[in-house]
């Protein structure tokens, strides 16, 4: 009797402990799903205010050229290898480029373009609005009548929308060219070859994948930095704890979305 006992208190542990688990889960993405509307909800008032867009534009996007750049270089090298290293023995190295093109199109170049977009975007958004939450700049705007959604957020989640599909394009035309040069030169195909294999597989579809991609992406990566950074506490220490809970959750989002956009887009 006092085993069962034990073991009956083992398992209320564990459903007590699975069912506050799951009753945070389905609370943070109500809290999430709110929260997101009322951005969509400040939008109209956003948009008569063009300098806040295009600031964050500045911020957001055209800052982030250089390390998207350099990300998308090493991104277009390696794949001409393991394209090669995957079916060299058994594809002619003339459809190099084809390979090359399908996964950058579809898959490498929009997903690790966020991810990378992620650690600098998503960070930048949570600590900045964290430091402004637990410093009460954002309680002064309440108090002064001025919307922080409409002036704060709902600008910073359009321009992410906006750029990480114009980033993207840069990323996958950087690794296109990045692959074509390590075929030319250390593999011995030709540029007319690479590019022939390039368009033999392209389809209209894998642009309009890429973009979806792209602009989801740019929609979660930006929502999770807004969110925790708007709802920080804590001081110091506690932003810090939310720049750190927005970069994994805006990582998980991209991964999780990416699997649906597959399953739906394809």
């Amino acid at each position: 009797m006092p085993n069962q006992g034990r073991k009956e208190h083992f398992l209320d542990r564990i459903a007590t402990s699975f069912g506050a688990s799951a009753r945070g889960a389905v609370e943070l993405v109500g809290s999430i799903f709110i929260f997101y509307m009322k951005m969509l909800r400040a939008l109209p008032s956003s948009i008569m205010r063009p300098h806040l867009l295009t600031e964050q534009m500045m911020i957001l996007g055209v800052q982030s050229i250089p390390i998207v750049l350099l990300t998308s270089v090493f991104v277009g090298a390696v794949s001409a290898w393991q394209v090669q290293y995957i079916f060299g023995d058994a594809v002619p190295l003339t459809y190099l480029g084809a390979g090359v093109g399908k996964a950058v199109f579809t898959e490498l170049g929009p997903v690790l373009t966020a991810l990378v977009i992620t650690g600098r975007i998503g960070a930048k958004l949570a600590a900045e609005l964290g430091t402004m939450k637990v410093t009460e700049q954002i309680d002064a705007m309440v108090c002064l009548s001025l919307n922080p959604y409409t002036y704060l957020l709902t600008p910073r989640l359009a321009a992410s929308c906006v750029m990480v599909p114009v980033l993207t394009v840069f990323a996958v035309a950087l690794a296109i060219v990045s692959a074509q040069v390590i075929a030319e030169t250390f593999l011995g195909l030709s540029f007319a070859a690479f590019y022939k294999g390039v368009r033999l597989l392209f389809k209209i579809q894998d642009i309009e994948i890429c973009m979806a991609k792209s602009f989801v992406f740019g929609m979660v990566i930006s929502l999770s930095g807004c969110y925790y950074g708007f709802h920080a506490k804590g001081g110091a220490v506690g932003v810090g704890s939310y720049t750190k809970k927005a970069v994994v959750a805006a990582m998980v989002m991209v991964l999780v979305s990416n699997l649906i956009l597959v399953n739906v887009l394809l």
